[in-house]
């Protein structure tokens, strides 16, 4: 796949007349050619030729980002350097927000583009008319990743900044262009950006990663399509169940298969549902705001409104989805039906007690699974239902997990064809004994292509997971050496103090990437600290608004709780831990505040959702993580330093490394 609209050798295109070169980006163009964007490019061309006399190497022109869904104005090899070039045209300053949009850029190259990750990456902003403010050349020989923070400059000193970084970098080998533009593109999305380029008709091959070890991605994918086809086919009514680690990518799959019957919409629609209220918020938000954008760009503008709408009928609330249903008793207009996060659904003493309140119905004698299969079974002919099933994320009371779904088969759909996971028998799936009474039955096939091993949610260490699991299982050897195999591609450090934590992920992060602070719902007492779990937040603006926002994560005011981040995820996460989650020398104490004084948790299914909650809230973040735990206050009866030290030295003991206050790894 092509993916830019104009390339070639720098010889070539110096030979090019500009006509040539804006006939050939106008022809590769999916927008309108509008004279100003012709003008631009127009520019560019000008102000890049002379520059580049004397060079050697090559020139692509609006190279494709396809998981930040943009265009590269100009991405520049020349000799040993990767030049990544975004050009302001008329502008004479450097917006903040510019110098993220050239910086992520070139991040992006630098993670996801195999045959970029060893060479020297130079981020350049060029404001054309700028007259002050020129920045030199400041790249780290040292740095892990080289790659330089951006560089800004004028038009007129492009040449200069060229020469410079490249008479800088001269010892290391030149590029091969032609393998370059050959290199994969092999992307880590977060699900905000893989929503919206999926919406947007990307494949899930464009914007996930290609290695082997994510393979079974696109394998979980064909076996749903083909799961869809036999039914679709024969006219049958099927059920599957997905499996998989934190991050491994389930809610991606499930928005690549209703995404997928988005174009067959006449015979086989399919809606995706989620009872994560602050993900659907936001994906639909993410989603109507990425819509509008993209109708300036061509020209064929939509109001938020008309966008908001279209993105409704394509990601809803599963609640809603069922209040609908209840007093329509048709068939539901789409045969394919993606519930994510199925565990969560609520079983029968929830559903009823719900029902009862807030609907009026007493005697409703179905639990949520129970309800949410009869709907799709109205069809005459066949419906597909695609469970995507985390492991150990239950966390709210009510919570059926899996297992009310395999029930709720055998008891009133005996003629599903039921698709399983060979993973669906662990036992952070709670399913074993029902799965146990159904196994022999001819319509139940189980296939391991329904389980996602690997976790994608973070590119740096896919063992992120596996470490979190053994710390909070106290697999105290397992979690020691799991940390050490993390520790040089993950940063996860740990610090008593909550101001050294949020200078620490104001360093870390680079360009637009996020950072946020985390804490358990049942975290009160950090609200000594100022991290306040009860104090209202909107998700989609933590979650969507920039960095000059005060509700965005960026200002590390406003907490997430596991609640607002089941889902989702940030690039760096500071996780205050409060005396909710107290480690002792053989379990995990479990405590609630009520009133002025903790008290010991002691339902079984209260302390699994406890458990699950750190879980949540350590596997939410893709580049590194800072933990914070107080030191308490022995003048404070409900934060006294026995409920914090404890923990500290747990983690202190694995070997997850301390900051001190200068942030210098202790």
């Amino acid at each position: 796949m092509q993916r830019f609209y104009y390339s070639n050798t720098i010889q070539g295109f110096l030979a090019d007349s500009s006509n040539e070169i804006l006939g050939e980006l106008s022809r590769n163009s999916g927008f309108a050619d509008e004279l100003t964007q012709k003008s631009a490019w127009l520019q560019q061309t000008d102000i890049l030729k002379p520059c580049l006399s004397g060079h050697d190497g090559r020139v692509f022109f609006e190279y494709a980002i396809p998981r930040m869904g943009r265009r590269v104005d100009v991405v520049l090899i020349i000799a040993n350097v990767i030049f990544v070039l975004e050009f302001k045209v008329g502008e004479r300053t450097f917006l903040p927000s510019n110098i993220d949009q050239v910086w992520d850029y070139a991040l992006d190259l630098k993670n996801f583009h195999e045959t970029s990750h060893a060479p020297v990456v130079a981020p350049v902003l060029i404001a054309t008319e700028a007259t002050s403010g020129l920045s030199s050349f400041d790249f780290a020989r040292d740095a892990d990743d080289l790659i330089s923070p951006p560089i800004r400059t004028s038009a007129t000193e492009l040449p200069n900044v060229l020469d410079s970084v490249i008479e800088f970098v001269k010892e290391c080998a030149d590029i091969d262009c032609d393998a370059w533009d050959s290199g994969r593109y092999a992307p880590t999305p977060t699900i905000i950006e893989a929503a919206t380029a999926l919406y947007n008709q990307h494949s899930v091959a464009d914007i996930s990663r290609s290695d082997a070890s994510a393979k079974n991605l696109r394998e979980t994918g064909s076996a749903i399509a083909e799961i869809i086809g036999e039914a679709k086919a024969k006219n049958l009514k099927a059920i599957c169940f997905v499996t998989g680690v934190p991050g491994a990518g389930k809610t991606l799959v499930g928005l690549d298969v209703a995404t997928r019957q988005m174009g067959d919409k006449a015979e086989s629609p399919s809606v995706f549902l989620s009872g994560n209220g602050p993900l659907v918020a936001i994906l639909r938000e993410a989603l109507a705001r990425d819509s509008v954008r993209r109708s300036i760009e061509a020209g064929k503008r939509i109001s938020k409104g008309e966008a908001l709408r279209r993105v409704k009928l394509f990601i809803q609330n599963v609640h809603h989805y069922r209040d609908e249903y209840l007093t329509d008793q048709s068939a539901p207009a789409d045969h394919v039906a993606i519930f994510d996060e199925a565990q969560r659904a609520w079983n029968l003493h929830e559903t009823a007690s719900f029902m009862k309140r807030k609907k009026g119905i007493p005697d409703f004698e179905m639990s949520e699974p129970q309800f949410l299969i009869s709907c799709l079974n109205r069809h005459d002919d066949w419906a597909v239902i695609v469970c995507l099933v985390g492991g150990g994320q239950e966390i709210n009371r009510g919570e059926a997990g899996i297992g009310e779904w395999i029930e709720s088969l055998n008891r009133s759909f005996p003629d599903w064809n039921i698709h399983i996971s060979d993973r669906l028998h662990d036992a952070e799936y709670a399913a074993g004994h029902v799965l146990e009474e159904i196994q022999h039955k001819e319509q139940v096939q189980v296939d391991n292509r329904l389980h996602l091993s690997v976790s994608m949610r973070s590119y740096r260490a896919e063992k992120v997971s596996d470490f979190v699991k053994a710390l909070l299982d106290m697999e105290t050897e397992s979690a020691a050496d799991l940390y050490q195999e993390i520790k040089k591609k993950y940063p996860l450090v740990l610090t008593r103090d909550l101001s050294t934590a949020k200078e620490w992920l104001r360093k870390q992060a680079r360009g637009s990437e996020r950072f946020g602070l985390l804490a358990s719902s049942s975290a009160d007492r950090l609200k000594a600290k100022c991290i306040d779990v009860n104090s209202p937040m909107n998700p989609v603006n933590w979650f969507l608004e920039g960095k000059d926002d005060v509700r965005s994560s960026y200002f590390l005011e406003a907490v997430a709780t596991e609640f607002q981040v089941q889902g989702l995820e940030l690039d760096w996460a500071c996780v205050a831990w409060d005396a909710d989650f107290r480690y002792s020398a053989d379990k995990w104490g479990t405590y609630s505040f009520v009133g002025s004084i903790w008290h010991n948790v002691r339902s079984p299914e209260r302390k699994q959702y406890l458990k699950n909650a750190y879980r949540v809230l350590m596997t939410r973040a893709r580049q590194g993580v800072v933990i914070v735990v107080p030191n308490g206050d022995p003048e404070d009866t409900t934060r006294q330093p026995t409920f914090y030290d404890s923990t500290y030295h747990y983690l202190k003991n694995i070997g997850v490394t301390e900051l001190t206050d200068s942030l210098v790894l202790v």
